[in-house]
C-alpha cells in the first residue's frame, strides 16, 4: 500500500506513542505540529517484546488511537543511556511542554509505573531508577498522511 507521498506503508513498522487514548492523541498531535521530535523508551520493554532497538535511518508509520496511519517519521539518532543521563534538550524535544529534566522524569515515571505499562511488561512491580537503560530516539516527520 502506498500513500500520496509515494511511501510504501506496508513495509513500515508502527510508531505507537504511549497507549491508545488521551496521551497518544496528545503525542501524535505534537508529532503532527512539529513540536515532538524525540521520544523515550525503556530497553527492558524492547527486550520483553523481542523487538530490535530503533536505528538511525529507520522509517516508521505513526498511528493514532484508532490505529490509523497519520504520519511517517524517520529516525535521525538513537542513544542508549541510563535514566540519570537524560538531558534537557531531549526532554524539551519530546513536545510535552517540559521545561526541566525533573518535570520530564516525573511525567515519564508516572507512565512507566502505570498499570498499563506494568501490564504490558507482565510485571506488576515494574519500576525504573537512575540506572535503568533508556532508548532516546530523535526523529523527523517526512510525511503527513492525513491529507
Amino acid at each position: 500500500m502506498t500513500n500520496g507521498a509515494g511511501l510504501d506503508l506496508a513495509g513500515l513498522d508502527k510508531a505507537q506513542f504511549g497507549f491508545p487514548g488521551e496521551l497518544r492523541d496528545q503525542l501524535v498531535g505534537a508529532v503532527l505540529d512539529g513540536s515532538k521530535t524525540s521520544t523515550t523508551g525503556v530497553v527492558a520493554d524492547y527486550e520483553h517484546h523481542d523487538e530490535a532497538l530503533p536505528e538511525a535511518g529507520e522509517r516508521l508509520v505513526v498511528v493514532d488511537s484508532g490505529d490509523r496511519p497519520v504520519a511517517v517519521i524517520e529516525t535521525t539518532e538513537v542513544r542508549v543511556v541510563p535514566l540519570r543521563e537524560v538531558d534537557l534538550a531531549h526532554a524539551v524535544d519530546e513536545g510535552e511542554g517540559y521545561d526541566s529534566v525533573a518535570a520530564w522524569r516525573r511525567g515519564h515515571e508516572e507512565f512507566w509505573h502505570s498499570p498499563e505499562m506494568r501490564a504490558a511488561m507482565d510485571d506488576p512491580d515494574f519500576t525504573v531508577d537512575d540506572d535503568t537503560p533508556l532508548v532516546l530516539q530523535r526523529f523527523r516527520m517526512i510525511a503527513d498522511l492525513r491529507a
